[in-house]
């Protein structure tokens, strides 16, 4: 597979046709690895104007992925390993909390988020590896990020926004807003 870099977090696909196996997967993790925030995403759609996205991203346990909404239709489909879906109401009570993995796990597989609400991923394993597809063009005002979650740029306090999040969820923290 050819791809172009778009940055060290975001590689785009070239071609007019595309195929995914297990290679450019295991290449998408070992390439996240050497990224200060390990993780990766390969974009299969040809720019940011399409009217699709899809992409194969790569997480580490531990990613912090700061609480946000989209304007537009997105799901995800795990392909290896296991997380949360948190999903939040508008003034950060849990809602809602989807235990995901890959199609041979227990939990679901596949979520497609139907209502514009807050949700993040508590990755439980030691990488995840997912497809989502998102409605385009891309366009940074369409994600809402929960003002009461940390910026991603200050660790020390998303490190504990998501100390108290893994906790709030083991205890079964949730409810209606």
């Amino acid at each position: 597979m050819k791809v172009n870099k778009f940055n060290e977090e975001v590689l785009f696909a070239i071609g007019k046709s595309l195929t995914v196996g297990r290679g450019d997967i295991e290449f998408l993790k070992n390439r996240s690895k050497r990224n200060e925030r390990k993780r990766i995403r390969l974009c299969t759609h040809q720019g940011i104007e399409d009217s699709l996205h899809e992409m194969f991203i790569v997480h580490a346990k531990g990613t912090y992925i700061r609480p946000h909404k989209h304007l537009k239709a997105e799901s995800l489909h795990i392909i290896e390993g296991s997380a949360d879906l948190v999903i939040f109401g508008d003034k950060k009570k849990i809602i809602e909390v989807v235990p995901l993995g890959d199609y041979l796990s227990q939990d679901k597989f596949y979520y497609r988020i139907l209502k514009l609400r807050y949700h993040t991923l508590l990755i439980k394993s030691e990488i995840l590896v997912f497809h989502e597809v998102k409605t385009g063009p891309f366009n940074r005002s369409d994600t809402v990020f929960a003002p009461w979650a940390p910026q991603e740029n200050s660790p020390a306090e998303a490190r504990e926004f998501m100390r108290q999040l893994l906790r709030a969820v083991k205890e079964g923290e949730e409810g209606n807003e």
